[in-house]
């Protein structure tokens, strides 16, 4: 049976100057970060597909991004896998205190709301001074991810939105005020600045709704693409360049149609709804 030293192994002769692969030793840091995020959106769609096999796949990928990083820091004399291990397990200990210590939580929140505070505590370990309610969230994340973050956190001190009803009238006036820079010309800093503000609510709209943000996006890209390839079929040899819009559109309708008819005949067609929002 395989095991993580195998793993090890397998990565220390890939990344051996004598005989190793051209490709791997050529990597750093910097190039490999884009594949450990890949892989994580990988993993990410295995689970949104109910995918086992490929989800199992994917954790794989994964943890040999893990690895990869682990050995070009043991290379570099920065620390090593085991010291990664050390590190995670130490954390989790650290922060659930409820689970290995005498500490009790209420529920669920509560326990977020513990785990900011050891998160704090933390930070104030290693000398760093920002007290701000947003400190600590990382620039590398997506943006959306962060604007989640960003929105969370600063619910934590009660600056935030009662219900979803004045986060719809906000996107609304958000939208307005998209509607009146294309009508003023168009500018792209201010389009950007205020398509900016839009997204953000959006992220915002999700997050009362209690909706993950990534996963319903994944879902409305699945759908876009299977209706439009759909169209493509239903367009035949000529394609849809060669139809204008409004043949287009009836196409659309069709492929529409088409999916809404057998989602009512076969419930398990349905697309799941996109999992909740998470910290």
């Amino acid at each position: 049976m395989a095991s993580i030293d195998e793993l090890l192994a397998i990565m220390a002769a890939l990344r051996n100057p004598a005989g190793g692969c051209p490709w791997d030793l050529q990597q750093n840091f910097a190039t490999i970060a884009p594949y450990t995020i890949e892989e994580s959106y990988e993993v990410a769609d295995a689970i949104d597909r109910g995918d086992m096999p490929a989800l199992c796949d994917e954790l794989g990928d994964l943890l040999f991004q893990v690895v990869f990083h682990a050995q070009m820091a043991r290379e570099a004399g920065h620390f090593g896998f085991d010291d990664v291990v050390a590190a995670i397990c130490a954390k989790m200990l650290r922060r659930h205190p409820h689970v290995f210590g005498e500490a009790a939580v209420a529920d669920a929140e509560a326990q977020t709301v513990a785990w900011e505070a050891h998160k704090r505590a933390e930070r104030a370990a290693r000398g760093e001074d920002d007290r701000s309610a947003l400190a600590g969230i990382s620039r590398g994340m997506p943006e959306w991810q962060r604007a989640l973050k960003l929105q969370k956190r600063a619910a934590t001190v009660g600056f935030d939105w009662p219900d979803v009803e004045p986060v719809l009238a906000k996107l609304h006036e958000e939208i307005d005020e998209v509607r009146t820079e294309f009508a003023d010309g168009a500018d792209p800093a201010r389009l950007t600045d205020e398509i900016g503000d839009l997204l953000f609510v959006c992220v915002n709209v999700a997050r009362h709704a209690n909706v993950d943000v990534s996963a319903a996006l994944r879902h409305a890209n699945a759908k876009f693409e299977r209706r439009f390839r759909r169209m493509e079929q239903l367009a035949g040899d000529g394609g849809l360049a060669a139809l204008d819009l409004t043949a287009q559109d009836r196409l659309w309708d069709a492929a529409k149609a088409e999916e809404r008819a057998a989602a009512t005949a076969d419930p398990a067609t349905r697309l799941p709804r996109a999992a909740t929002s998470g910290d």
